[in-house]
């Protein structure tokens, strides 16, 4: 539908998950064009504008409940069609970067919602698109801001027609890594912003296997190896188990460890990592397809809420703000986070309003800053990994994040409060309140693991 004349207009820049939950929060305000270089596909099959895709994927706990005030009933839609709500320690086997192994406790709320990547984004385009309020324009190309130093007003764009623009109170950007906007704002007289990258190195190698045996009838934990970064180069592993029966098997190394795209090579690969689970269950799986890999792992990050100069009517949000390490995964709870940020903002002042841009901007920064400091906070400490190494401070901060780890792999309370700060639910204070830090004082409840927590049954059921 046109967009009508008597709501504002903003037009949303990259129709990945990002520029879907903007859209979503946006329609209430205003009237949405999508713009996307893509040609977007039905139902969950993948697209070139997402290479990441084929990747392992988790929404955190935090990230699930963004998408439930975004776009309520797309959580219940995509466990309706094969993804699942795990509970986190429960339905997961995870041994943390400082190679202890968590408990499987029950007592904590967290669920992070599992699927394929496909699936999320088909569940997510079904339910913004449509929305009347919302224009798709797709295989079309933005091309910039058009505006001056002090303000956006619309965005040129080009399609099978031509180029020709779109006149907009607020414009978006939420195209992900390969945003142009520093460029755009040296075109419109602004100075560049503050940026800084910490880049691990890491390589990423994915496979998808069909779940062995009897796997596929029960609910087969998430199994999670992390890298180690005091012993580089750093090596992990994860086994996603998704709808269909099938496992998504992401493998990543540091510079010199790092996974190749040989099929060959990829189990024993896994065989190698800190723990050999991995490599042991996969023995009897049957891979479906070949490798993929990705290099686009670094850790950059853009202040632009920091910025002494920013136009009216132009907003940065996601990956274009700031990009992390996929292991993490932390990008679409940010995405989804960053979105309600935005609504949160609009319900109180308007989009037409002197400044909203710069509260636009400085309201989604906040959950950027979070999921960054967890981040860097592990990938900082690989050799080459940044030109600007850990202050003091920083490095105290990461021994006491691992003494947290250490503390909630062994005790309930303590996981409650370091599982709040990872799903991104509370903020990093968290890890000092009495929940943590009476268990690290007084000792865990448990002694610590010696193996993977996996029980008899999980292990006949993927080795027999």
């Amino acid at each position: 539908m046109p967009p009508s004349t008597s709501r504002p207009t903003a037009v949303v820049i990259g129709a990945s998950a990002t520029g879907l939950f903007a859209a979503a929060a946006l329609a209430e305000f205003a009237d949405v064009v999508l713009v996307e270089r893509d040609v977007l596909p039905d139902g969950p099959t993948a697209r070139r504008g997402v290479p990441q895709a084929r990747h392992a994927h988790l929404v955190w706990s935090g990230g699930v409940r963004a998408l439930d005030e975004l776009l309520p009933g797309s959580v219940d839609e995509v466990v309706a069609r094969g993804g699942r709500l795990a509970h986190i320690m429960g339905d997961m086997v995870s041994r943390a970067p400082n190679e202890v192994w968590f408990r499987r406790f029950l007592a904590t709320h967290h669920r992070n919602l599992v699927c394929s990547r496909d699936l999320l984004d088909a569940v997510l385009r079904a339910h913004v698109l449509t929305d009347r309020r919302i224009t798709l324009r797709q295989d079309t190309t933005a091309l910039g801001p058009v505006g001056d130093a002090t303000r956006v007003t619309a965005v040129r764009v080009r399609d099978g027609d031509g180029e020709s623009t779109l006149p907009a109170d607020l414009v978006v950007d939420a195209s992900g890594r390969g945003s142009r906007t520093p460029r755009w704002l040296a075109e419109l007289g602004l100075p560049q912003p503050a940026e800084r990258t910490v880049d691990a190195g890491v390589t990423y190698a994915t496979r998808v296997f069909r779940a062995p045996h009897t796997t596929a009838d029960l609910a087969f934990p998430i199994v999670n190896v992390q890298a180690n970064p005091a012993k580089a180069p750093g090596r992990g592993g994860i086994i996603l188990p998704v709808e269909d029966g099938r496992w998504i098997v992401t493998l990543s190394g540091t510079r010199g460890g790092e996974p190749s795209g040989d099929p060959e090579a990829f189990v024993d690969f896994a065989r190698g990592l800190g723990d050999p689970v991995i490599g042991e269950l996969l023995e009897e799986a049957e891979p479906i397809g070949d490798v993929a890999t990705s290099r686009s792992t670094a850790n950059t990050r853009r202040y632009y809420e920091k910025a002494g100069q920013w136009p009216a009517g132009f907003v940065v949000l996601g990956d274009a703000v700031a990009g992390y390490n996929p292991v993490y995964g932390h990008g679409l709870t940010v995405g989804a986070q960053g979105a309600l940020a935005v609504r949160a903002v609009l319900r109180s002042t308007s989009i037409t309003a002197p400044g909203t841009a710069r509260r636009l901007q400085r309201a989604a920064a906040r959950p950027v800053g979070a999921a960054w400091d967890l981040a860097v906070g592990q990938d900082a400490l690989y050799p080459g990994a940044t030109d600007t190494p850990l202050t003091g401070a920083e490095r105290l901060l990461a021994r006491y994040v691992d003494r947290a780890v250490e503390t909630g792999a062994a005790h309930p309370r303590a996981l409650g409060a370091l599982l709040d700060v990872m799903s991104l639910e509370k903020r990093p204070t968290r890890l000092f309140s009495p929940d943590m830090l009476l268990p690290m004082l007084f000792g865990p409840k448990k002694p610590r693991l010696q193996g993977p927590p996996l029980s008899d049954r999980e292990r006949k059921s993927a080795l027999s």
